[in-house]
């Protein structure tokens, strides 16, 4: 699939799963075609459950329900969960599922990682959310931040598209006509004009273009540049241009994990603090709860949504999508909220902290990076494999446990 800007969209960020469940859901429940889903992670929780009978009930009213989820991240759901959706005439289907070696699970690298949903050919959302109640506030402390878009006009053809794509692996699915009665959801947008284009990452034609995009965007940037991502631990080139933007006067912001939900997250993170803060890019560390999202914005036009990650496994071998939009309203939005995240919710970070220790860090920092930087060619050292669509039976289930 070549990606090409789309213009006329109406767009509408979705803040966490207080805004973003509600949506998804009022999309499903009102589908009458066609539901394609994509994501890396269901819990069957009260979010995984309310998601298994909204589809369920699609599918019993004659709705094509093709469900796509990650094997390693979707690895607990039961046998009766599969069996409802399978004997409603739900399509699911897990991407490379494997069995666990020596009680371990083996396909580790090269995920699912996209999150994606597009109804009736109209609807689309696209972010970093998941398929479960950790992304709800009450959660608890560990509850997830995190965003994610929705969107209508002509971008979620090319939504579709890609979802199709990964599915003509197994079957060949033709345009459907639009039929009368379909009517439109309402969309609350922060624009209705905005220009978007599909990023897609994969481990063939497509493995640079999220990279790609992002620093095209950092190298034009001129006033501004707010990025707020889980995982960052990104390659040299990317940090050298957030380091040239501060230098050339650029407002660099930063808003990375304080709260981690995996101890090692932020050890990778902090081990690159000293050489951003030093140049004049400002750290903030978000400590309410796990900082789960994925975007960011250049000066006052380009933002990006999605479910890339700014690290080895993001960009250099799962499978991922990101929009990236060309508005000023909705630029506008995102910076208006993370802002506050900043001013209220957020420590900054000084470079006499970071250098806190920096003697003894300087050599861990130093072969860190490097064996971070190529873990991705050393993971094309195992043994290749074709990545494949496996149906979920009714009969199968699934060990192991999501993470």
């Amino acid at each position: 699939m070549n990606a090409q800007w789309r213009a006329d969209n109406q767009v509408q960020l979705l803040i966490n799963g207080e805004a973003y469940f509600p949506s998804v859901f009022a999309a499903i429940e009102q589908a009458r075609e066609e539901i394609l889903l994509e994501t890396f992670i269901i819990y069957e929780d009260k979010v995984g459950r309310q998601l298994q009978q909204l589809l369920i009930s699609a599918a019993q009213r004659g709705v094509r329900v093709e469900m796509l989820v990650d094997g390693y991240g979707t690895a607990d759901l039961s046998a009766n969960y599969i069996k409802a959706l399978s004997d409603a005439g739900v399509h699911l289907q897990a991407f490379d599922p494997s069995p666990k070696r020596l009680g371990m699970r083996t396909n580790l690298f090269r995920r699912l990682h996209r999150k994606i949903l597009v109804v009736d050919g109209e609807i689309g959302f696209v972010g970093g959310i998941n398929f479960s109640a950790d992304h709800l506030n009450d959660f608890g402390p560990m509850a997830k931040q995190d965003y994610a878009v929705h969107v209508r006009g002509p971008i979620v053809t090319d939504l579709r598209n890609a979802t199709l794509a990964l599915l003509e692996q197994c079957t060949r699915l033709q345009q459907r006509s639009r039929r009368w009665w379909q009517r439109a959801l309402p969309l609350a947008a922060d624009s209705d004009q905005a220009s978007m284009i599909l990023c897609i990452r994969d481990n063939q034609d497509h493995p640079n273009d999220i990279e790609r995009h992002y620093l095209k965007a950092l190298d034009a940037a001129r006033e501004r540049i707010t990025i707020a991502n889980a995982y960052f631990f990104p390659g040299y080139r990317l940090l050298r241009t957030l380091r040239n933007a501060a230098r050339r006067g650029v407002k660099v912001t930063l808003v990375l994990q304080g709260r981690p939900d995996m101890p090692w997250v932020r050890l990778c993170s902090r081990l690159l603090y000293n050489y951003l803060l030093r140049d004049g890019v400002r750290i903030f560390e978000y400590c309410e709860r796990p900082l789960h999202g994925k975007v960011a914005l250049v000066d006052h036009h380009w933002s990006t949504v999605g479910s890339s990650n700014l690290d080895p496994l993001s960009l250099a071998l799962n499978l991922e999508a990101n929009l990236v939009i060309h508005d000023v309203s909705f630029n506008a939005c995102l910076h208006e909220h993370l802002q506050a995240l900043c001013v209220q919710r957020c420590k900054p970070v000084s470079l006499q902290r970071a250098l806190r220790g920096h003697w003894w860090r300087a050599p861990l920092i130093f072969l860190t990076f490097h064996f971070i930087r190529h873990f991705p060619a050393m993971v094309g050292w195992l043994p290749a494999h074709i990545p494949r669509l496996q149906p979920l039976l009714r009969e199968q289930q699934p060990t192991g446990k999501a993470t």
